[in-house]
């Protein structure tokens, strides 16, 4: 996103999307952070900052975005240190412009130095999240298609990165491969044997071992894969690097059938050419795998206790 780019307010609340995070494993995740970053303590406040120096910092937005991690930014300061008071001025999945105060935190100098890497990393990276998936969300408006994320997350940080998809409007996929069934490329590969006249009957035998709550999705990368595997009754069918062309044929053929998701060559360039062709689903791996940390500071005032 460029500094002068225009986002659309966001509809997360409006539709009612549950904008809340667990609070067992984002605690779990500060205190990884905290352990690697400050693992035995911070030296240089400690040198530097008289131990009874308190602050007053603004969280600061120096690009306009959507906000995601408003609370993990409170967490992250008071669990350093549970008297620091923190001042949540926007909420999760709310727009800012440039120059927005987001946050206002109060406490010991010592102990907010200590939490502003931590909780500007996350909430940098959040928010960037959101933001991205708001511009796509925005481009598919007016058509059917859901803009979703994709298991190309962070290690460690996937709860919250969904999380931020969610707060920019957009939809989470399967959160991990234990939650539905995707075969792809790879899994019909070694599944047929080199056979595609059996993909259908393995996919039969395959599904008849599943729950009836199991999502069964198959992803596709040619038209002829289509109609073996609808004949299958899968619940979702991914066409996988399809042109525009292409994804309309394939939505025409399954012609409600199944789900269709539309995957691979999705980018701000492409997406609304995509969502136009009448596909219900639209994964987006760049909304979490490539996105650059918004521009957001906290600026410090220091006032002697």
């Amino acid at each position: 996103m460029t500094e002068n780019s225009v986002i659309a307010p966001v509809a997360a609340r409006a539709v009612g999307l549950d904008l809340a995070l667990p609070a067992a494993p984002v605690r779990e995740i500060l205190e990884r952070a905290f352990a690697e970053d400050a693992p035995a303590g911070d030296i240089t406040s400690q040198l530097l900052i008289p131990a009874d120096a308190r602050a007053t910092a603004v969280l600061n937005a120096r690009v306009p975005g959507v906000f995601s991690g408003a609370t993990v930014f409170r967490d992250a300061m008071q669990l350093v240190d549970p008297g620091t008071t923190v001042e949540l001025l926007l909420a999760d999945g709310e727009r800012f412009d440039a120059g927005t105060h987001l946050a206002r935190v109060t406490g010991r100098a010592r102990s907010v130095l200590l939490a502003e890497r931590v909780a500007l990393n996350l909430v940098q990276r959040m928010s960037a999240i959101a933001t991205r998936t708001a511009e796509f969300v925005q481009l598919a408006e007016g058509t059917r298609a859901r803009i979703t994320d994709t298991r190309k997350t962070t290690p460690g940080l996937r709860i919250l990165e969904r999380f931020a998809v969610r707060c920019g409007g957009g939809a989470n996929h399967r959160y991990s491969l234990s939650d539905a069934v995707l075969a792809k490329d790879n899994h019909l590969a070694v599944m047929t044997g080199g056979d595609p006249a059996r993909l259908t009957e393995l996919l039969l035998a395959a599904k008849a071992q599943l729950g009836h709550t199991t999502h069964f999705e198959v992803e596709v990368d040619r038209m002829d894969q289509i109609e073996p595997v609808l004949a299958a009754g899968v619940d979702t069918i991914m066409l996988d690097n399809f042109t525009p062309e292409e994804l309309r044929q394939g939505v025409a053929l399954v012609a409600g059938r199944a789900r269709v998701e539309a995957s691979g060559n999705v980018n701000l360039s492409t997406v609304a050419g995509i969502a136009a062709t009448g596909v219900d689903v639209i994964s987006v791996g760049a909304l979490t795998h490539t996105v650059a940390a918004l521009d957001l500071g906290l600026d410090v005032e220091l006032t002697a206790g």
